[in-house]
């Protein structure tokens, strides 16, 4: 996914002035155990284990790249999965950044993921879900390409996710 980066914070910013906010923007590799979000019907924990979210491979500034119009592509072993285009977006950086902020204060750092295209492994017939073993690669023109391998989680994790099931 297309991530904007906060630059200058603020609060209730106008739809008019929300790139005015924005320093940056990056790549996010939003990866999800639709295992542990099915089960749990939660988004946190299914998107919230240690490595989940990988970012980069840096910032490219606010001037060095259209928001509203930056092809989005991401590979599973080689194979090519989503093609996308952000002007695709249900909703745009401007009215995430306008949104958000009605809710609390963006701060300089905080970043926002600005949603995932389609073609994601869930939604095939077959499902093609992540094992260990890929590599998910996603590009952003203009911004670069990070690639992630997909590890085995530790064993503990069944044990903890098996404890909030009996909760």
């Amino acid at each position: 996914e297309l991530a904007v980066v906060i630059g200058v914070g603020g609060r209730n910013i106008a739809r008019a002035d929300a790139l005015k906010h924005v320093f940056g923007y990056t790549i996010v590799n939003d990866v999800t155990a639709r295992d542990v979000q099915l089960r749990h019907q939660q988004w946190d924990l299914g998107k919230s284990f240690d490595t989940f979210c990988p970012m980069g491979p840096w910032i490219v500034t606010a001037d060095a790249l259209d928001p509203a119009k930056s092809r989005v592509r991401t590979w599973v072993n080689g194979e090519l999965r989503q093609d996308a285009n952000t002007k695709e977006l249900v909703h745009d950086c401007h009215a995430l950044v306008e949104h958000l902020s009605t809710a609390f204060t963006l701060e300089p750092g905080d970043v926002i993921s600005t949603g995932t295209p389609g073609g994601v492994g869930i939604a095939s017939r077959p499902p093609k879900l992540l094992a260990a073993g890929d590599v998910v690669r996603v590009e952003i023109a203009r911004i670069g390409q990070i690639e992630n391998p997909v590890i085995e989680a530790p064993e503990d994790v069944e044990e903890r996710l098996h404890a909030i099931d009996r909760e």
